[in-house]
């Protein structure tokens, strides 16, 4: 990748306000683009990041709101239009990863999830749609998650979701090849975004790498600025891995 490969180019990344949307920010800032910074309701989070991107000499804006909300998702696009004039990429970050056993899980718990997760990678997709078109190179990266292609104990919701994220992404991949916008996949496994304190996730245990650590944020966040830049555009429906071998798909 060269210094600035997307420069002059504008990014939406939902769920940026920590982990590996905040990596992901970081990483498309750092090639040249222009970042809407997305956070649910955390303020302060996502301005830490754009705080972070204005250091380093990038241009961001923070954008609160839930990507389950249709209002808010076409308030986000529509700022970032306000002030970069255009968007590139779609970076559908933004999730719900709950454990819960399925005899205790309502029907509430699994909608939550399947809004954050499914309904807004849509929603986010058709409110950036005609900017993307008028881009000319532009893409769209959802991440998905490892236990959509293993299953996973407890994450009946999370599980169906992300393999949802599969289908969305090659429906996409065909119906928009013709305007230039490409559509893959990014599915971590195994990365370390656990705050102190807290549990590692239980199906962790029965995956174990073969590269013997954790993932980083950041291991996710430079495949997803490669599938932004000039180098992927040949690049389109394809689900690829970041998990230092826990899957073989």
């Amino acid at each position: 990748m060269s210094e600035k490969e997307l420069a002059g180019r504008v990014a939406v990344v939902t769920g940026a306000g920590r982990n590996i949307g905040r990596a992901i920010a970081l990483q498309v800032a750092a090639g040249g683009a222009a970042v809407i910074v997305n956070a649910r309701s955390n303020r302060a989070e996502a301005e830490a990041v754009v705080a972070e991107i204005s250091k380093a000499g990038g241009q961001a804006i923070a954008a609160l709101g839930n990507v389950a909300d249709a209002a808010a998702v076409d308030a986000m696009a529509q700022a970032a239009v306000a002030r970069f004039g255009r968007i590139d990429y779609l970076i559908n970050n933004a999730s719900l990863r709950n454990e819960k056993p399925l005899d205790q899980m309502s029907f509430a718990d699994w909608r939550a999830v399947l809004g954050s997760t499914l309904d807004g990678a849509f929603l986010c997709v058709k409110a950036c749609l005609p900017q993307l078109k008028m881009s000319g190179a532009a893409s769209i990266i959802n991440i998905g998650g490892m236990s959509g292609h293993t299953g996973a104990k407890n994450r009946a919701h999370v599980v169906t979701a992300k393999a949802g994220l599969v289908g969305f992404t090659r429906a996409l991949a065909q119906d928009l090849a013709a305007d230039n916008v490409t559509a893959n996949l990014v599915v971590p496994g195994l990365i370390d975004t656990r705050k102190p304190g807290a549990p590692e996730p239980s199906h962790h245990a029965t995956n174990p790498t073969l590269s013997g650590r954790l993932g980083r944020p950041d291991d996710v966040a430079a495949m997803v600025r490669f599938l932004c830049g000039p180098s992927a555009r040949y690049i389109t429906g394809q689900t690829i891995h970041a998990n230092g071998g826990a899957y073989l798909g």
